[in-house]
């Protein structure tokens, strides 16, 4: 059966609740009259909190590639002083830092993965349950969007995509289907690509938890938004970009965000020269969770999205 529109359901966007504030706010230490970066602020929940500690002195950098999370930060955030919100990729966060003139920072949040408005927006095609273009972009922008992959794709490249980034065990049987599915029509919604994934896998073989599709939507959005490249560009600028002692906070919503945010800390911990370069270059940062800090039980509860959030923090040296 066809997923309904939003107009259909009655329903509007749900919104975003941000994820372990309270945790984020420790790692991050903010004191007054810092500055520091949401990366991805999104509807300003976390950046709310930031600004709170920080204080009329300090100032907080916003950044976002999707225009409409801008503008949902801007009205939340239109009361505080010291803030600037730029609508970009994080991947860019060194040369935004270059454009406004700010040499380092005292820390960087990273919020990885789809806000909940996006999720539950049909028009921006990331949901399977509601109907909508098979859109999938962030960024309005960008040129390619999931509609483009799932139809112009070769067979053994979708598998891979749904194999490698969804973690999907039944990516052949899941390609094979959206292959036979393309050459009677293209696929152009979000509801067809569900239904499609759906019918490949069989009753008995689907999750009890999970929506069949969910996982090689999952892997759509993130090729579509190159999210991964994208994480590891701003986790290295975020370290270059930081002052000593200042922090660097990421939450990752699954294996492949984290795997990249431990490499990065760990790539950044293990550079050491002896003797130091000129440039003073030696151990960059200070791992802070030796173990990935979770969301509370009460949490958990309260806002049951927030089971897959996962914490990790440095400090720079």
């Amino acid at each position: 059966m066809p997923c309904k529109s939003e107009a259909e359901q009655g329903q509007q966007p749900a919104v975003h609740r941000p994820v372990m504030v309270r945790e984020v706010l420790e790692y991050l230490a903010c004191q007054p009259g810092q500055v520091v970066v949401d990366a991805t602020v999104g509807s300003g929940g976390h950046a709310e909190a930031i600004l709170e500690r920080i204080g009329p002195e300090g100032r907080l950098i916003g950044i976002d590639r999707d225009p409409e999370a801008i503008e949902r930060a801007r009205e939340r955030l239109s009361r505080h002083g010291r803030v600037t919100l730029i609508n970009d990729n994080y991947a860019r966060l060194e040369v935004i830092l270059d454009e406004l003139r700010v040499g380092a920072v005292d820390g960087v949040l990273l919020d990885c993965g789809a806000s909940l408005e996006q999720l539950t927006t049909g028009r921006r095609g990331f949901s399977f349950r509601l109907d909508g273009p098979l859109d999938m972009r962030m960024d309005p922008g960008l040129e390619t969007t999931a509609a483009d992959l799932i139809n112009t794709l070769p067979e053994e490249e979708l598998v891979r995509i749904f194999r490698e980034y969804g973690g999907e065990r039944r990516a052949r049987r899941i390609a094979r289907a959206v292959a036979a599915a393309r050459q009677q029509q293209p696929i152009t919604t979000t509801a067809q690509l569900a239904a499609t994934i759906t019918a490949a896998i069989p009753p008995r073989a689907r999750p009890r938890r999970l929506h069949a599709a969910t996982k090689s939507f999952m892997a759509l959005r993130i090729v579509v938004n190159d999210e991964l490249g994208a994480l590891h560009e701003a986790l290295d600028a975020a370290i270059h970009r930081t002052r000593p002692r200042g922090r660097i906070v990421v939450l990752t919503y699954h294996s492949l965000e984290g795997g990249a945010t431990k490499g990065a800390y760990r790539r950044a911990r293990a550079r050491r020269q002896c003797p130091p370069s000129p440039s003073g270059e030696g151990p960059r940062v200070r791992i802070l969770t030796k173990r990935a800090v979770k969301p509370s039980d009460e949490e958990i509860r309260e806002n049951p999205r927030a089971r897959s959030a996962i914490l990790r923090a440095a400090e720079r040296l």
